[in-house]
């Protein structure tokens, strides 16, 4: 029976447990740092199937107890990382697909153990949360779990067509609070320093500089408090706001930009601005073209329609850890629709019959592309070099 048989029969098998999966997610969304059904039920899963389970995971450094890491030690070889994300968006529940992927990544980790005697290496399956918040693979990267991996690969949903890889936006996030001085808004206005019109001023600078922003770069905020009541002059508000460039380097000037900004509206107003980064900095994906050929034939070969990235798009964790290691998220259509992510729309398409068959077909890609891995040595050392080309322009323009 050839390789490709015995793949799609292994995911045959674990197709009902998956789309199970699947349909208890979307029924039971749980917000970041509090997925604790969806861990719950694929640790479960994994450890019946006969992986080495660790759950909690890193519970004292993420703060949080629903990440996990599953492992199948089969014997020297390669190094292959599968990523699993489960958490759902408020009110909103699983509208950027997570329920879909999450379940896709479970499902090619269980067909994998099955495929056990047909490869050696070690496979882990990593269970990354809280993707919508502060992002567990911001510090799982910074604590080198990724570092020995030859391959970290997840695939990721989305609309319309899929895609061989995301390319992801660099990504700062920042609680910014200007402090100024209360005072009664008729009677003794010239006493006081305006602390909300200060935060209104920075907003209005940034718009100013819109125009001269390098292309690809966002900026969002929004302003979480400004005062009590309309006869008190604000001596405090407070802004929640994030900005994106197409690379770190980027990112640095845009922050520079930023923060003369936000001196200039404190500085008209007598009044201090005060920065307090959220959590650590989403990073762009460092795309390897080896692997992005490799998951174009595999799609291709499965009659799945398949295009390269046509520009950096919203952000991912992923990105910093594909700067640890050989990395890829491709894109899987789970909708023929042109549908946006984060959307009712989008959740409600994954449980639908046509998400389900590319669950499959995704699950079967992954499999495919990490056996590949553990057969071909040259095929890995090819993937690695080109991680540390692609690698060394990124951190060439960093410089």
């Amino acid at each position: 029976m050839q390789l490709r048989q015995q793949v799609d029969l292994a995911i045959d098998r674990n197709t009902e447990t998956a789309e199970q999966l699947v349909r208890f997610m979307y029924e039971h969304p749980e917000t970041a740092k509090e997925e604790i059904l969806a861990s719950s039920r694929i640790t479960e899963l994994l450890k019946k199937k006969g992986f080495a389970v660790e759950y909690p995971y890193l519970q004292k450094e993420l703060g949080y107890g629903t990440a996990f890491r599953a492992v199948l030690e089969n014997g020297s070889g390669p190094k292959v990382a599968i990523l699993v994300e489960y958490d759902a968006l408020p009110e909103l529940g699983h509208g950027c697909g997570h329920n879909l992927h999450g379940a896709l990544s479970t499902l090619a980790s269980l067909a994998l153990f099955d495929l056990k005697e047909q490869f050696q290496g070690t496979l882990y399956v990593i269970g990354t949360p809280a993707e919508e918040g502060d992002g567990a693979k911001l510090l799982m990267s910074e604590l080198g779990i990724f570092d020995a991996m030859d391959l970290a690969v997840m695939m990721h949903s989305c609309g319309a067509i899929s895609y061989t890889d995301m390319d992801a936006l660099s990504l700062r996030c920042y609680e910014l609070t200007f402090h100024g001085q209360q005072s009664h808004a008729a009677a003794a206005p010239w006493a006081g320093h305006n602390a909300l019109t200060a935060a209104r001023k920075f907003l209005d600078l940034v718009d100013a500089r819109r125009e001269s922003l390098a292309p690809y770069s966002i900026f969002s905020a929004v302003i979480k408090e400004g005062g009590i009541q309309a006869n008190i002059i604000p001596d405090y508000a407070m802004l929640h706001l994030e900005f994106r460039s197409k690379s770190r380097a980027e990112l640095e000037e845009l922050n520079r930009i930023v923060k003369n900004c936000a001196s200039a509206a404190a500085l008209a107003m007598d009044c201090t601005a005060e920065f307090k980064a959220l959590f650590p900095d989403f990073y762009d994906m460092v795309r390897i073209p080896v692997l992005e050929e490799e998951v174009h034939t595999l799609m291709q070969s499965r009659e799945e329609e398949i295009a390269a990235p046509e520009r950096p798009s919203g952000s991912t964790d992923m990105g910093n850890v594909s700067y640890r290691c050989p990395s890829i998220q491709p894109m899987i259509c789970i909708t023929k629709q042109a549908l946006a992510l984060h959307t009712a729309e989008l959740r409600d398409s994954t449980i639908q019959p046509f998400a389900i068959e590319q669950m499959k077909k995704g699950a079967a890609v992954i499999c495919e592309l990490a056996l590949k891995l553990f057969h071909d040595k040259a095929f890995c050392t090819e993937v690695r070099k080109s991680f540390e080309t692609e690698l060394k322009k990124k951190e060439d323009i960093a410089l």
